[in-house]
């Protein structure tokens, strides 16, 4: 083989690699500009939201519109708490999703862990026919639930709107899930150790299960707090109003007049904090989940 042939192929091998590596840069470029266009549309809610709540009531509709307020001003932020029981609302929203958020973890925890560890009769039957549940529409259990909760008399108290959502399929499924993929050889061993099922379910499980218990954990806090048929249905008195029931309010006191949307800005940006915080914490379990997921592999 002559050199001007060595030549050539050295030359087609590099043309290649420069195309492939042109390919591949144009392929990460345009996955950027996806994921940035995303991002935009995504982040311009909030920050729409942001900029009417810092706006007088007159300039939310110049044309055309500005993002930045001129002058700011903090007002609306002070109004909410007063033209409606908002500090009230407020309260009583994280009462609920907390409370609801620490019964659904902790009620589809032992029930998965029973589900994926445990040996039974009829186990795995008894888990169909709880997840055939999922089937079943939320405006299908609504009446009967209801019917129930005058039943028991606990209309228009915290036990019809936290006691019927502490329990769910979804996160009993997606636990046993998780757990089905901890080896059984580290229960052995607790188990040889002279280690309980419940030690060996605190011990074991559940610290292995931290992203799992992040993710559930974030999608029950944000259904709980976002949630507006069930509250509107089981309260009465103003006193056990969530928050968002509480933002509807804003339209009954404009109801013949034009909405002061600054203000309702306002108190919707207010609402969506704590979602964001929860967000920020569990942040870090879902990174510790990749690790593991690293390491199993």
């Amino acid at each position: 083989m002559d050199k001007s042939h060595l030549e050539g192929i050295s030359k087609e091998l590099f043309e290649s690699k420069r195309l492939r590596s042109k390919r591949e840069a144009i392929r990460k470029l345009a996955t950027y500009v996806v994921l940035i266009l995303g991002s935009i549309s995504m982040i311009l809610p909030f920050l729409w939201m942001l900029s009417t709540s810092l706006k007088e009531p007159q300039a939310i509709y110049t044309f055309p519109p500005r993002w930045i307020p001129e002058p700011i001003i903090f007002e609306s932020y002070i109004k909410v708490w007063k033209i409606v029981p908002f500090a009230r609302f407020y309260l009583n929203s994280i009462f609920i999703a907390l409370c609801v958020t620490l019964g659904q973890v902790m009620t589809s925890a032992f029930a998965a862990y029973a589900f994926s560890r445990l040996r039974f009769p009829g186990r795995d039957k008894l888990f169909f026919a709880y997840l055939a549940t999922m089937m079943i529409p939320y405006s299908v259990i609504l009446v009967p639930v209801y019917i129930l909760m005058v039943y028991f008399r606990w209309i228009d108290s915290y036990k019809a709107l936290i006691l019927p959502a502490m329990f769910t399929a979804y996160g009993t499924f997606m636990l046993r899930q998780f757990f089905m993929t901890i080896p059984r050889d580290l229960e052995d061993a607790a188990r040889i150790d002279g280690c309980s099922l419940f030690g060996i379910f605190w011990r074991i499980i559940i610290p292995l299960s931290k992203p799992a218990l992040a993710t559930l954990t974030m999608f029950t806090f944000m259904a709980s707090w976002n949630n507006f048929m069930w509250p509107l249905l089981v309260t009465e008195s103003v006193e056990k109003k969530t928050l968002p029931i509480g933002l509807a309010y804003f339209q009954e006191v404009y109801q013949y007049t034009q909405p002061d949307w600054s203000l309702l800005m306002a108190g919707s940006l207010l609402a969506v904090l704590p979602v964001i915080v929860m967000f920020v914490f569990n942040q870090r379990f879902f990174v510790e989940g990749i690790k593991l997921t690293g390491i199993k592999g």
